[in-house]
Order: structure tokens, then C-alpha cells, then sequence
């Protein structure tokens, strides 16, 4: 029996939705220390409302979202990027969400965005909870997807991450070389095809993020705590929840929506790879989301207590 290569393995058990994939450019982020991919999709009139979408650990812009982008442009203007350490995202000395926040915001300022929702997946919506935190004045709304307020909250999960930490910090001056900055760039530069075959791109976007980038990134994300800030968020806030998720459990997603004054809580019967791999239940309720997000911020009255 011949070989089997793991595309062919994906074409038999993953099914993915079948959609346009957007084409996209790298944009120059000044300040921020180099250039990611975007992907920038217009809305049905140029005065669409703009959702910012943010990806998941380990995969990118596109790899997260493209089975949204078709159907939130009926709506809204949906622009994507790729995080730092993630696709053909900036590449750092090192990962923080904090970075992860500002290099949004600094795209919001080069394209000129306004009256804009961020909208997140897992690792995304941690960053968009940042993004508001740090610029507020840049975000008029959130929707947050399969997301917690913090990590760390039983023994495993402690021991894992101080783990994962040390071990980041160890490998840190890995991440700095010469040589693995060029390995970085040629996977990202391998993702740029023409797509002919769903799978074959999917995969080559999953492996354009390293190993060594989703390990310095978790470690991130174990640093993570939102909690004594959240009940300050002052706009629309939509959180969607997947209800069998056992990589963020499904009480946690529901704790933060109800830590976050007036967020409404939209539930999809699904797992934490629901977005692409349930995309036909995930999608038509994170639209519902957005759009009440984006309804629902025309008479929303922002209060700004003090930091």
C-alpha cells in the first residue's frame, strides 16, 4: 500500500465549507516594527459599518474566518489580518498581547477604518478585549467568540502554563535567530497560492505559523486576566458562546458575557473548531451577533470611568 499524504487524509475527514477565499496584500504598520497580510472585503455600500476580524491561535486571518467574510459583507466591511508571530504577521523578538492590541489599532489609522466592531476568535477575542482596553476610542463594538476573561484556574492548568512559560523563555533567543526568522518568512511565503484545492490551502496556512510561535503565544495567554476590568467595557458587546467546547469550557465563555454590562450571549451547538468545521452552524450566529452589536450601538450611551 502506497503512501498516504496527510492532504489526502484532510480530503477524507475534514470537510470544509466551500467559499471564495479573498485575495489580500501586506500593509505596512509604522511603528509597529514591519508589514502583515490583510485582507480587506467592502461592505454592500461605502458606508458600511467596518468588523476588524481576529484569528485563533496557531492559524491566521484567512484560516479562521473565511467562512464569515462572504456572509458578514452582505453587511458589514470585513477586514482580516495575520497576528504577530502567526501567518505572514509581523515577527517580533518576542509575543505579547499587548503588541498583538496596538499593531490593530495601527491598522484601524493606516486604512483609515471608522465606526468599527472587533469581532475575535479564541486567542482573537483575548486581543480584542485589549484592543478596546488600550484603544478605546478606536472600538464601537465587540463581539467576542469561544473566549474566557483568564486561564489558570485549576491546578493542571497552572502547572501546564508555568510550564509552557519557563520553556518559552528558554527557547526565546530560538525565536531571534537569523535562521529561524527566514524559516518563518519562507512558510509564509509558501501560503501565497493560487487556491485551486480548499484543503491543500488550508493546511498551507495552518503550517505558515511555527511550532515555536504557538508555544511563545500560549505562554502569553496564560498571562492573561481581564477580570477586574471587564464590567468598565462602555461598548455593544455580543458574546458568542460554544456550548461544547472543552478547550475554553463552555462556563467560562458564559462568565465573561455576564461579567460585561448588557452583553447579549448567542449560543452555537458546537466545539472550539466550530468556526470553520461547523461554520454552518458558527456563522449565521455570529452574524446575528455582529449585526446586533452593530444595531445596537446607535443608542448606546459610553461612560468613561475611570481608568
Amino acid at each position: 500500500m502506497g503512501a498516504v499524504s496527510l492532504i489526502d487524509v484532510a480530503r477524507r475527514r475534514v470537510e470544509l465549507p466551500q467559499t471564495r477565499i479573498p485575495s489580500g496584500r501586506m500593509v505596512e504598520l509604522p511603528g509597529r516594527g514591519g508589514s502583515t497580510y490583510v485582507t480587506d472585503t467592502p461592505g454592500p455600500h461605502p458606508e458600511s459599518p467596518t468588523i476588524v476580524l481576529l484569528h485563533a491561535l496557531g492559524t491566521t486571518g484567512l484560516l479562521t474566518w473565511f467562512p464569515a467574510i462572504e456572509p458578514l459583507s452582505r453587511r458589514f466591511r470585513v477586514v482580516t489580518l495575520d497576528q504577530r508571530w502567526h501567518g505572514r504577521g509581523i515577527h517580533s523578538e518576542q509575543f505579547s498581547l499587548v503588541d498583538c492590541a496596538d499593531d490593530v489599532a495601527a491598522l484601524i489609522d493606516v486604512l483609515g477604518l471608522h465606526d468599527v466592531i472587533v469581532g475575535g476568535y479564541s486567542m482573537g477575542s483575548i486581543v480584542a478585549q485589549r484592543v478596546w482596553r488600550q484603544h478605546p476610542s478606536l472600538v464601537q463594538g465587540l463581539v467576542l467568540g469561544a473566549t474566557t476573561d483568564r486561564f489558570q484556574l485549576t491546578p493542571a492548568e497552572r502547572g501546564f502554563f508555568l510550564g509552557m512559560g519557563s520553556t518559552m523563555v528558554a527557547l526565546r533567543g530560538v525565536s531571534r535567530s537569523r535562521t529561524a526568522v527566514r524559516a518563518a518568512r519562507a512558510a509564509a511565503r509558501g501560503v501565497d497560492l493560487e487556491v485551486s484545492d480548499l484543503h491543500e490551502w488550508a493546511l498551507r496556512e495552518f503550517r505558515s505559523t511555527s511550532p515555536w510561535a504557538v508555544g511563545q503565544a500560549l505562554a502569553a495567554l496564560g498571562q492573561h486576566h481581564s477580570r477586574p476590568w471587564l464590567s468598565r467595557i462602555d461598548v455593544p458587546t455580543a458574546v458568542v458562546v460554544m456550548m461544547r467546547d472543552r478547550v475554553i469550557p463552555t462556563p467560562r465563555q458564559l462568565a465573561l458575557a455576564r461579567a460585561i454590562p448588557g452583553a447579549t450571549v448567542h449560543e452555537v451547538d458546537d466545539g472550539h473548531a466550530g468556526c470553520v468545521l461547523g461554520a454552518e452552524r458558527f456563522v449565521p450566529r455570529f452574524v446575528e451577533a455582529a449585526a446586533t452589536v452593530n444595531a445596537r450601538r446607535r443608542d448606546f450611551q459610553r461612560h468613561r470611568p475611570p481608568r
